[in-house]
């Protein structure tokens, strides 16, 4: 079992930056892919950021430019800088780790960003 656990969520006026974190901790043999989910309000949940093993990154186009993913495998840590924030980036930021032996999820950190 893996255990996930994000920090780094808030308040944040438009224009700003956050930095959300997120650690995974347990049977983390064989993680290869770590990223970040964002579900807003009435909205399904949507890719924002992934990165895998090897560095190759994908990002949603909305937050090209503005998001930056990267990670610590030594740690088993993934960061997501975030800039350049816009209100429509307002959501619950969910942690995502696969690894050979499933996909687990942390319990999700919300961000708000006011206009």
């Amino acid at each position: 079992q893996v255990q996930v656990v994000e920090s780094g969520g808030g308040l944040v006026q438009a224009g700003g930056s956050l930095r959300l974190s997120c650690a995974a901790s347990g049977d983390t043999f064989g993680i290869n892919l770590m990223g970040w989910y964002r579900q807003a309000p009435g909205k399904q949940r949507e890719l924002a950021a992934l990165i895998r093993d090897s560095g190759t990154t994908t990002y949603e186009d909305s937050v090209k430019g503005r998001f930056t993913i990267s990670r610590d495998n030594a740690k088993n840590t993934v960061y997501l800088q975030m800039k350049s924030l816009r209100p429509e980036d307002t959501a619950v930021y969910y942690c995502y780790v696969g690894s050979q032996r499933g996909v687990y999820w942390g319990q999700g950190t919300q961000v708000t960003v006011s206009s």
